[in-house]
């Protein structure tokens, strides 16, 4: 049962398995896939499904000072709340890298429904900076 609500699909990105079929993904693997391409695609994106994804590309021209991380927090909750039932997300954390100006990592906390079990995700995002924050 648990499996099944987890779910078992083509692997992203699409490639090939050590037997030449295309690669699978199942469980909870598929979830943190799952996660990247539905931050990763911008709404409009797919013909099929013109409302998939998020907008976290919106943000790229923000930097990383002010109100940004809130605004990034928020784009991918809503996003992931949405589009990826299988999980309920906990909190985000967004946090700058002092070392490479633009640069801020995503902290997606959040678990898993069918297992019960919590999670984390971090996922690189990058803006272009303000002048100041060079």
């Amino acid at each position: 049962m648990r499996d099944d609500f987890i779910g078992f699909g083509w692997a992203f990105p699409v490639g090939v398995d050590s037997t030449g079929g295309i690669a699978m993904s199942g469980g909870e693997q598929s979830i943190e896939q799952a996660i990247q391409l539905i931050l990763r695609t911008y709404p409009g994106e797919r013909p099929m499904r013109w409302q998939f994804g998020s907008f976290l590309r919106d943000r790229v021209f923000d930097g990383i000072g002010g109100d940004t991380p809130a605004r990034i927090s928020g784009d991918v909750q809503q996003a992931l709340a949405r589009w990826e039932p299988r999980i309920d997300v906990d909190d985000v954390d967004v946090t700058d890298d002092p070392d490479r100006p633009g640069l801020c990592y995503i902290d997606i906390h959040y678990t898993v429904k069918a297992t019960n079990h919590p999670h984390n995700l971090v996922f690189p995002f990058y803006t272009i900076p303000d002048e100041g924050e060079r």
